[in-house]
């Protein structure tokens, strides 16, 4: 069980890794209707999440922006009863390793 408030790592083959997807690609879809850019999601790096009024999920994420690999990291919180998702936060944090 999580603790209230904690943030934890989550493991890469989650069992919620297709919702942990999903999550990627909105904030992506997000980001690129508020900035009007063409990044295109590729792949979920990293997840970290922490329980609160619902669950605020940290995401690094891998996308390409003009055929560029670029890291990114989204907040995402869920409160899956009220059918509730917003991103909070999203922002580069440098270039993909080849």
């Amino acid at each position: 069980m999580a603790r209230v408030g904690g943030i934890k790592e989550t493991g890469g083959s989650s069992a919620n890794s297709l919702e942990i997807d999903d999550l990627a690609k909105f904030a992506v879809d997000h980001h690129n209707s508020k900035e009007n850019t063409l990044l295109k999601f590729q792949r979920v790096v990293k997840t970290r999440e922490q329980v609160v009024a619902g669950t605020k999920y940290f995401i690094t994420l891998e996308a390409t922006d003009g055929g560029v690999k670029k890291i990114y990291e989204a907040k995402v919180w869920v409160k899956p009863w009220l059918n509730f998702k917003e991103v909070l936060e999203f922002k580069y944090i440098g270039d993909a390793s080849a």
